[in-house]
């Protein structure tokens, strides 16, 4: 049997949030998606793409053109329902994805709080294991990881930045109150 490399591939996709990196790789008979990088200020998109992933190559394939369009389409407020098909969900730990898996669930227009995500999942006292997992989080916006916020309803942290994670929750339908707090009813 033949061992062939594979090929990172990235496209980096324009958004109303600025360019937005998703990385592939081919996989056993369809491309699989395993990393999407948001906007960070300071570097570019592909700059980060790069560090990541040296020597990737800029390019497409039908499939990830799709989740491309889907992306965009979700950056404009359309409330699209991203599918885990052509997720590389080999990376991370089984705890991660456990808790990667309850966060999915809440729906669009809603936040939960680490505390309460980490009491769905039976973890007592897990509010930051839950924080961290959702931080290392390889899918943002596929996997909605911004509907996440701290216990007294303070957005808390996101890897494209707080501005940013409050501009997809309020996209979303989530209203914040003058102090910057989820308000009451939003809480899933």
């Amino acid at each position: 049997m033949i061992h062939v490399a594979k090929t990172v591939s990235y496209v980096l996709i324009p958004t109303s949030f600025g360019e937005v990196g998703l990385v592939w790789v081919w996989g056993e008979s369809t491309p699989s998606i395993v990393r999407i990088f948001l906007p960070r200020k300071g570097l570019t998109t592909k700059a980060i793409v790069h560090l990541y992933f040296p020597g990737a190559v800029r390019r497409s394939h039908e499939i990830i053109d799709q989740v491309c369009v889907q992306i965009r389409e979700y950056s404009g407020g359309a409330p699209v329902v991203f599918s885990l098909e052509n997720l590389d969900l080999m990376g991370g730990s089984e705890f991660q994805w456990r808790v990667l898996r309850e966060n999915r669930q809440i729906p669009r227009g809603f936040v939960s709080t680490y505390t309460r995500l980490s009491d769905k999942l039976s973890i007592p006292k897990g509010a930051r294991a839950v924080g961290w997992a959702l931080a290392g989080n390889p899918f943002p916006l596929i996997i909605p990881c911004h509907r996440c916020v701290r216990v007294d309803g303070t957005p808390g942290g996101y890897g494209g930045g707080l501005r940013m994670k409050v501009a997809l929750l309020e996209m979303e339908g989530v209203a914040f109150d003058g102090r910057g707090k989820v308000s009451p009813g939003y809480l899933w």
